[in-house]
Formats: C-alpha cells, structure tokens, sequence
C-alpha cells in the first residue's frame, strides 16, 4: 500500500510537470521605451460629433497611463500615437413591423498610426472599430455617455494590445 502512494505521487508530479513545460504561457515582449505622447485625433468621420476627438485621446491616454509604466509627454517620446476617426455612424440593426428601428447600432472607427522611435518594426497603421447597440426608441442623448464610456474602453484596450502587448 505504502509503495502504491509513492507511484502515484511519482506519476502525479510527472504529469504536472510535463503540462507546465508543454502548456506553459508566453510572456510578452518587453517594450524598450520609457515615454508616449498621444497626437491630436482628427474627426474626419462623415458625421462630426463635437468633442469626440479629445475624449477619445484623453481615453487612450488614461488607459495607457493606468497600464503601464510609461510616462506621458508632449513631445519627443518613444513611442506616439496619432490618427483619425474615420467612421461615427447610427444605423438601425432591427426594424418592427412598422418599419421603424427596433435597435439601433452607434459605431465609431479610428486609424491607429503607432511609431515606435527605438524599434521601427514595431510601427503599425491599423483601423480599430466597435459599437453599442441600444433601443430604436431611446435617443442617442440619453445613453451616449455610456455609449462612449463602452466603445472608448474596447478601442483603447485593442490599441494596447496591438502595439504594446506583444504576444
């Protein structure tokens, strides 16, 4: 019984083991930078949304501040941000009968240009895109904050995770 115990804690070690080699995460890739500065956004979306290119930019530059170790600048940095929204649209996803619209869909799309001053491989120039649905009855008004609050997090966060979590 006492040798029993012993080759099954043997076999139980060995099979935890052999998982964390075989199945062991990847850790990224260090950024060799110290420094980000975030650009001006321009609106270029067909339909202009004042205001939403400073709460863009000031949303990216929370999150990368929140992070990481990175400090922001205005100028000079090693890594920048810049780029324009492209897209800021209301469209209806479901209709009634009554062929009004029973959802309605806001979608905001940005291009990302990121430069990299110490490792220009790194550079990218990418369109980011997300939504927020919300009822056809209810104007936009009244949950564009939340709206905002919602898009701003997916977009900053999938900006992050293209140019500063390497995978």
């Amino acid at each position: 019984m006492k040798h029993l115990k012993f080759i099954a804690l043997f076999l139980f070690t060995t099979i935890c083991f052999s998982c964390k080699v075989q199945y062991g995460f990847t850790q990224p890739t260090s950024i060799d930078a110290k420094t980000f500065q975030v650009n001006h956004f321009q609106n270029n979306a067909p339909l202009v949304e004042p205001g939403l290119d400073r709460d863009f930019r000031t949303a990216l530059q929370d999150l990368i501040v929140n992070q990481t170790n990175l400090d922001l600048v205005t100028s000079g940095a090693d890594l920048t941000y810049e780029g324009e929204i492209t897209e800021y649209r209301i469209s209806p996803t479901t209709a009634t009968s009554e062929n009004t619209a029973a959802q309605n869909r806001l979608t905001i799309s940005v291009q990302v240009r990121f430069f990299d001053k110490n490792n220009p491989e790194n550079d990218i120039d990418q369109r980011f895109s997300f939504f927020y649905d919300f009822d056809g009855s209810t104007q936009l008004d009244t949950v564009k904050a939340t709206a905002f609050e919602e898009i701003f997090e997916r977009l900053t966060q999938d900006i992050i995770n293209a140019t500063l979590a390497k995978w």
